[in-house]
């Protein structure tokens, strides 16, 4: 979704068709994208494991900056999930061969300037 455009979408109900439309004002500047931690060499460190936490824990509560009143409860969740997060990373196994950094990133630039049209 474009940042600042309205979005309308048509549902249908039976015999009838309803027009929602809303306003994407653009203020959830919020990641949408969890990148994929497993499997790559070298494996994740213990930041991208954090900020993956943090993201993932801001998409549940909606907030990317919680209140004062919230910022306890939030904390200790990005503490708990990355904790989780550790845990589940260090106990996944494969037989794939573990992915470059290098080329991920260059794949997804390619796929950006497609997208996009940018360099």
């Amino acid at each position: 979704m474009q940042r600042g455009r309205t979005v309308v979408t048509q549902k249908i109900f039976g015999n009838s068709a309803v027009q929602l439309v809303r306003y994407d004002s653009g203020e959830n500047n919020m990641c949408r994208n969890i990148k994929t931690l497993f499997n790559f060499e070298p494996p994740a460190t213990d930041d991208e494991v954090g900020e993956a936490s943090v993201q993932f824990v801001r998409k549940l509560s909606g907030f990317s900056k919680p209140s004062r009143a919230n910022e306890a409860a939030f904390q200790r969740a990005v503490r708990e999930m990355t904790a989780a997060a550790r845990k589940l990373l260090d106990s996944l196994v494969t037989d794939a061969e573990p992915r470059n950094r290098e080329v991920e990133a260059a794949r997804a630039r390619a796929r950006a300037a497609e997208r996009f049209g940018t360099p």
